[in-house]
């Protein structure tokens, strides 16, 4: 009678499983072993490689390894997030992405060469970065409020700038509008520094700029601010009431995430998601973000997943409604 195969087969699957475990088991407590690269999709200078330069040290520290910022700008954030869209899932390539690369680029540009839900692996949501209602000096507008009732006393006479079709300073203003019920004119720049000049003398009437970059411009008495479009008041700039409490439920913030690529394992996507909550709580990158205007958050990879799938679907709502292009 021939011997039963079961305990064999058994044997022999339990030394496959042992010489075929995947090497990140292997290695696990030991990572990282080596410097970690952290690509930003965006040029030198910016609020993302400035919130990068703070975050990268700070995470360096927790987790005992250089990381390194590398720079991967072009095609709206779409060449850097490709970059560690197909890189090894080891945990030794991480994205900073924000609302332009996994909200909005998704949604006007379908032809991305990766899926921006497949192809990565959600870590931490880092920070995010409310915008701020800039108006000349000379407007007779000083609250929100009156700027919406001078809007509607002449319908098309009043523009807004942007820094370009399908911007989140472009989404920002029209989600404004369609809350609001106004009728404004499109005014595109190549960026809102380019559109500030012409915002203070009076040739445009309203923008939606990035509190790091336009907060400064009100303090020091070139623009006034009537507002923020975080959906509480900011502690960057506690005096300025937020858009909300004019337009209940109004929001838009540019926020910023770590990524990995995907089947990044989940060990993994746990120790870095722990050393980023931890230099998000260091007291000096807190003050150097607020410097910036930007505000930490924090979380688990879960809640991150789920605030990207939720702003997502507010802009594609917003594109798809006010009929938005990038032509």
């Amino acid at each position: 009678m021939p011997r039963p195969m079961k305990p064999l087969f058994s044997l022999l699957l339990a030394a496959a499983s042992l010489c075929c475990a995947p090497a990140w088991s292997q290695t696990d407590a030991a990572y990282p072993t080596k410097p970690i690269r952290l690509v930003v999709p965006f040029p030198a200078g910016g609020a993302t490689d400035l919130f990068a330069r703070i975050l990268s040290t700070k995470l360096g520290e927790q987790l005992g390894q250089t990381v390194i910022v590398d720079n991967k700008p072009g095609a709206g954030g779409a060449i850097g997030s490709d970059q560690v869209a197909k890189a090894a899932a080891d945990g030794y390539t991480l994205l900073l992405a924000t609302t332009s690369t996994h909200s909005v680029g998704p949604v006007l540009n379908p032809r991305l060469p990766y899926d921006t839900v497949r192809d990565f692996t959600p870590i931490a949501h880092v920070g995010n970065a409310p915008s701020i209602m800039l108006v000349p000096n000379s407007s007779p507008a000083r609250t929100v409020k009156e700027w919406i009732a001078l809007s509607r006393q002449q319908p098309g006479k009043l523009n807004y700038a942007s820094s370009g079709n399908g911007t989140i300073v472009h989404l920002t203003a029209e989600l404004f509008k369609a809350q609001a019920g106004l009728f404004l004119v499109h005014i595109p720049y190549k960026g809102t520094a380019l559109a500030i000049p012409d915002l203070a003398a009076g040739q445009l009437d309203v923008l939606f700029d990035s509190l790091p970059t336009g907060l400064p411009h009100v303090r020091e008495g070139r623009l006034r601010a009537l507002g923020v479009t975080s959906l509480r008041r900011t502690p960057m700039a506690p005096e300025l009431p937020a858009i909300a409490e004019t337009l209940p439920g109004f929001e838009s913030s540019t926020w910023f995430g770590l990524y990995g690529p995907r089947a990044l394992p989940p060990a993994l996507v746990a120790r870095i998601n722990t050393a980023a909550n931890k230099a998000l709580a260091d007291a000096d990158a807190r003050e150097r973000l607020a410097r910036l205007g930007i505000e930490p958050e924090g979380g688990t990879p879960g809640q991150f997943a789920a605030m990207v799938a939720a702003d997502l679907a507010k802009w594609k709502a917003v594109v798809v409604e006010r009929k938005i292009t990038l032509n």
